[in-house]
């Protein structure tokens, strides 16, 4: 009969080649990642846990008060990178608001320049998001508030930036 507790300590022994791997994704600290789905009026944020492994959908805020967030943020919370959804269209064209992502990235890059700075494409992740708060069950007051489309679009950026990093391991 196989015993379960007899092979815990082994682990390591076990998975050969990729123990660094895997050992450092989940128990390095790596630092929260904060991911900005941008807008003019709002922007949502999304954040990771320490180990960059889970995406939360942690507020909306104000575009005028995100640098203001950021700076705190980082005086609470360990934050290695900033990640910013770049809207573009469907043919891989600038979108209307390109420029001013663009504009606020080159900002960013200059009042925190110790983080690291990423673009992951946001393609229909408004769209996704609003389907999923539409599934999700919520009255429809709730589904129709443009911040929560926001925060959960932002955390839907987060999780598919995330997933394309773990297939680069």
């Amino acid at each position: 009969m196989f015993n379960f507790f007899s092979n815990i300590g082994s682990i390591e022994q076990k998975t050969g080649p990729y123990t660094n791997c895997v050992n450092k994704r989940i128990f390095a600290t790596m630092g929260r990642i904060i991911a900005i789905d941008y807008g003019l009026k709002r922007c949502g944020v999304a954040v990771t846990d320490d180990a960059q492994v889970f995406a939360f959908g942690h507020d909306t805020i104000s575009t005028h008060r995100l640098f203001e967030f950021i700076d705190n943020y980082q005086k609470t919370a360990s934050v290695s990178a900033l990640l910013v959804g770049m809207p573009m269209r469907l043919h891989n064209q600038p979108s209307e608001m390109t420029a001013h992502v663009a504009h606020f990235i080159t900002e960013c890059k200059s009042r925190f320049p110790d983080l690291k700075h990423y673009t992951y494409d946001e393609r229909f992740t408004s769209k996704m998001a609003a389907q999923s708060i539409a599934n999700s069950g919520l009255r429809r007051k709730s589904r129709s508030d443009k911040s929560l489309v926001d925060k959960v679009s932002a955390t839907l950026l987060l999780q598919s930036f995330l997933a394309a990093q773990n297939h680069t391991l």
